[in-house]
């Protein structure tokens, strides 16, 4: 039998495992399998698989792994480095895989299937009385299971970290089509490797996850949010200082944006609107949360701006009164990303500096940027309080799409070179996918290269598990 008709038989034996609901070959309907969430990237693909139990996925997994059919795994396809388009072999999509298993309130853990959007997620926590922190613009269309196979950051890492710390235990079906059983929920366990941490942010490229144990904490009783206005992003760094310091543990989150970034989400995004009367160069919306005095809590932070104000760090703030004046200040934050795209072409960044040397990036590389591409406008925003930073540069209105995105491979590698220096990284938490794929190369020592080469190897040896991304093993 040739390799092409081995290749047909084998999706068609896909097709009886999965049964007709449970795959799509025409091209319409896979069309929204086969670009990134930017629609930069254009892939294509034999077909989508969409199983519905782990049984299915470690079946087509198996048929695949025999005929050496390249399998892309793909959540909610909401990535932002190319890590789910496929070039070539199959999709194999987990959204039907939407069940939430199992709630041990006393354990406080949730098992979930890979499939569970996050904010299905975050839901059942909240109903059972907990809190699953995890928070990300793109909860109500990303997976749980793309969340952990890209180790996703969000807003609330300066408390709660990235997903890492939220995983106590996974189910992943193996390249050669085997299941790895690690739900547990135990919060130690030091028998051996500790596997699970191969396959968080591993991209897909090991395995796929197809459910996971996830540790909850208490729902915080309330939340006390506040945005403040700033002249410089040294006085935004002196701010956070005093916050964290004010707030410890009770400080969730403290994001940052600039005057053009409020700007162009108030004009794109519906329910958008500058809490100030007057325009400022920076902003800082800030949450901490309470489990029990919610008073002594927003004293902390009337506190904290209260000293800001009398060293000139600040020139203007709002404390949010109401759960709603709160949902209004995140809608600002929340609505950046959407509305950078509406407003004109963008080259996105995800970089990633100490605290303490992010005032210094957002100078040295916004002088990078204006060597290269005059008149650039400048969208530098994110999560300050662990150092990721979104720098993001927008398209001149003087300038050609075409010509502007030439540029992106120069404008790339100096931001990129300059985090590297400052002790930072070319990723923080979008992961390397395929666009990356070169500065994993060219950035990381040949022993971490040779170490990962090794790690892949192992566990895929035919490399059919999304091929192509993260690191090159062909």
């Amino acid at each position: 039998m040739s390799k092409v008709e081995d290749e047909k038989a084998a999706l068609a034996e896909i097709k009886k495992v999965v049964g007709d609901k449970g795959w799509l070959a025409d091209s319409t309907d896979m069309q929204p399998y086969l670009h990134d969430w930017l629609k930069i990237l254009e892939g294509s693909c034999k077909m989508v698989v969409r199983p519905d139990t782990t049984e299915q996925v470690a079946r087509v997994v198996r048929i695949c792994h025999d005929a050496e059919i390249p399998i892309t795994p793909q959540g909610g396809n909401t990535g932002m480095v190319g890590g789910s388009v496929p070039f070539g072999g199959i999709v194999l999509a987990t959204d039907r895989l939407n069940n939430i298993r199992e709630l041990d309130a006393d354990n406080a853990t949730l098992i979930v299937e890979a499939g569970c959007l996050l904010k299905d997620v975050q839901a059942a926590a909240t109903n059972a009385g907990f809190l699953f922190p995890l928070t990300l613009a793109s909860e109500g269309s990303c997976s749980i299971g793309g969340n952990i196979a890209t180790n996703a950051g969000g807003n609330n890492t300066v408390r709660y970290g990235n997903t890492r710390e939220q995983v106590l235990g996974l189910e992943v079906v193996l390249p050669d089509g085997r299941v790895w059983e690690g739900l547990r929920g135990l919060r130690k366990d030091n028998t051996g490797y500790d596997l699970k941490q191969l396959f968080i942010g591993a991209e897909g490229t090991l395995g796929i996850i197809t459910a996971a144990v996830l540790s909850l904490v208490p729902a915080p009783r309330d939340r006390v949010t506040a945005m403040a206005t700033a002249e410089s992003w040294d006085a935004l760094l002196r701010l956070f200082r005093i916050m964290r310091v004010r707030l410890s543990g009770s400080l969730v989150a403290f994001e940052v944006f600039t005057d053009l970034g409020i700007k162009i989400t108030v004009d794109h995004i519906e329910d958008a609107h500058d809490p100030f009367t007057d325009s400022h160069p920076l902003y800082a919306l800030m949450e901490a949360t309470c489990s029990d005095d919610e008073a002594a809590v927003r004293e902390a932070v009337e506190a904290g701006l209260g000293e800001a104000f009398e060293d000139d760090i600040v020139t203007d703030a709002v404390l949010a009164e109401s759960g709603q004046q709160a949902a209004n200040l995140w809608k600002v934050r929340e609505g950046l990303p959407e509305a950078q795209s509406i407003e004109a072409t963008v080259i996105k960044h995800d970089v990633s500096v100490p605290i303490s040397r992010v005032p210094e990036y957002v100078v040295k590389g916004g002088a990078l940027v204006s060597e290269i591409i005059p008149g650039a406008r400048l969208l530098p925003f994110g999560h300050m309080g662990d150092g990721n930073l979104h720098f993001n540069i927008m398209q001149p209105e003087d300038m050609e799409r075409g010509a502007f995105l030439a540029l992106k491979g120069a404008i790339n590698r100096n931001l990129h070179d300059l985090a590297i220096a400052m002790g930072g990284t070319f990723s923080a938490e979008h992961g390397v996918g395929f666009n990356k794929v070169g500065d994993l190369a060219h950035y990381r020592s040949e022993v971490e290269m040779d170490l990962m080469a090794r790690v892949k190897q192992a566990f895929d040896p035919t490399n059919i598990m999304n091929p192509g991304k993260v690191i090159d093993v062909d």
